[in-house]
């Protein structure tokens, strides 16, 4: 169900000639001709908000609550707005952003409604609203969509105003006037079709299988989500989009891409098209001692996690250079890794060995890698077992330990030694 808000301005200078008429009778005569023909579609419903109508201006004096809900939504109501909008008088100021707010007010709940508001106005805000920060914060909440605003002989110093509350449309006179309401309420009614191409490194839509959210910029809502894929003619999957939302598209590739500001054309087919070219990464251990461990992926020179991948499974990557962090013991770090469209990049490292400790006591200590005269921190002993086993990579080690017992540094006991891939080393202490 669309439903169609309209919020006519009938504030005093609708009362100004404008072409062959006075503005509020050509504004009155083709807003009733559109609704005539809109009344009647079982999938529509329209509703009629008025400002500026209710209480004259007086020197010094506006009433900025001058709006109102004249005809509330509900089935078959157009001859009922015709009435309404032939009655009506222009005498009062512009009170848009208050007209805005209280339009969120007039839609019922409804699970499945587009709400879509058109705003016919020839002036701009006359009182303290703003209407830009109104229109935003109805899109945020997911109250209303991005409002359509019809522009009646509005002065061109004015017409940058609207750009930030909605679809702003300039009427510069009376045919125009009626072709852009036209196009306003097909926009408003039409079922858009759009397509994702997930582009490879060579511009080809060929990338695919991966998950895709449509969110509303604004509200943050979900409006769409599916697992992209190609049909029998190797083309994306068609999708149906609202063309007066604004989309923010996430693939979840590995890294995530998103794509901000997405405008859908209405009436046509649209494009929404993201760099999206992979490759596959592989991490092997060699051997047969080493259990698989996780790896934080991260775009090279780039501190923030980009995926946190495990050894031995290939993941279908974006094509990139980036640095890996192998979470051995100790931590391996292997940067400068470039993944390259539809290839597979295996990087490896060496198999682990096993250090096998045995104390005559429970204690404290610690395990070291040696790095020249440098010593790095690796893992700590546990103080209550006595039968220890670590899987260190090869290298060379210190490891450091005092009893329990012993309450003076000169009872530490250090011992060195090496860890070769696949062997195992024993220290009694």
């Amino acid at each position: 169900m669309t439903r169609l808000l309209f919020v006519f301005d009938a504030s005093n200078s609708m009362n100004a000639d404008w072409q062959s008429d006075k503005k509020i009778t050509i504004a009155r005569k083709l807003l009733s001709e559109s609704i005539k023909e809109l009344d009647g579609n079982p999938n529509v419903e329209l509703g009629l908000r008025v400002y500026g109508h209710q209480v004259a201006i007086e020197p010094g004096k506006q009433d900025c609550d001058d709006t109102r809900l004249e005809v509330s939504f509900r089935a078959n109501n157009g001859a009922l707005i015709q009435k309404t909008l032939n009655r009506i008088t222009p005498k009062g100021t512009t009170p848009i952003a208050r007209s805005l707010e209280k339009a969120a007010g007039d839609f019922p709940d409804c699970d499945n409604c587009r709400n879509i508001i058109i705003l016919i106005t020839d002036g701009i805000e006359a009182c303290d609203g703003d209407p830009c920060a109104v229109s935003r914060a109805l899109q945020q909440k997911g109250v209303i969509l991005k409002p359509f605003v019809i522009g009646v002989g509005l002065d061109d110093e004015f017409k940058d105003t609207f750009n930030c509350v909605g679809n702003y449309f300039d009427a510069t006179n009376e045919e125009t006037f009626e072709n852009i309401l036209n196009i306003v309420i097909t926009q408003a009614l039409n079922n858009t079709t759009a397509q994702v191409n997930l582009l490879d490194d060579f511009g080809k839509p060929n990338e695919t299988n991966v998950t895709v959210n449509i969110f509303d910029q604004h509200s943050e809502q979900l409006e769409l989500g599916f697992v992209h894929t190609l049909n029998h003619k190797g083309n994306p999957d068609t999708i149906s989009l609202d063309p007066s939302r604004t989309y923010r598209v996430e693939a979840h590739t590995i890294p995530t891409l998103e794509l901000e500001n997405v405008n859908i054309t209405a009436g046509t087919h649209n494009i929404i098209a993201l760099d999206a070219g992979q490759g596959d990464l592989e991490l092997k251990i060699d051997g047969q001692l080493g259990e698989d461990v996780a790896v934080i992926l991260r775009k090279a020179g780039d501190l923030n996690t980009a995926h946190i991948m495990e050894s031995n499974v290939k993941e279908r990557v974006l094509t990139d250079t980036y640095d890996m962090e192998v979470l051995s013991t100790p931590r391996t770090y292997i940067n400068g890794v470039v993944v390259n469209q539809n290839k597979t990049t295996t990087v490896t490292i060496p198999e682990p060995g096993a250090l096998n400790v045995s104390l005559s006591a429970p204690g404290y200590g610690s395990i070291a890698l040696v790095r020249g005269d440098a010593l790095e921190w690796v893992v700590n002993l546990s103080d209550f077992e006595l039968n220890q086993q670590f899987k260190l990579q090869p290298g060379s080690y210190k490891l450091t330990y005092r009893s329990k017992k012993s309450k003076e540094v000169i009872y530490t006991i250090e011992r060195e030694f090496t860890i070769s891939s696949g062997s195992s080393t024993n220290l009694k202490l």
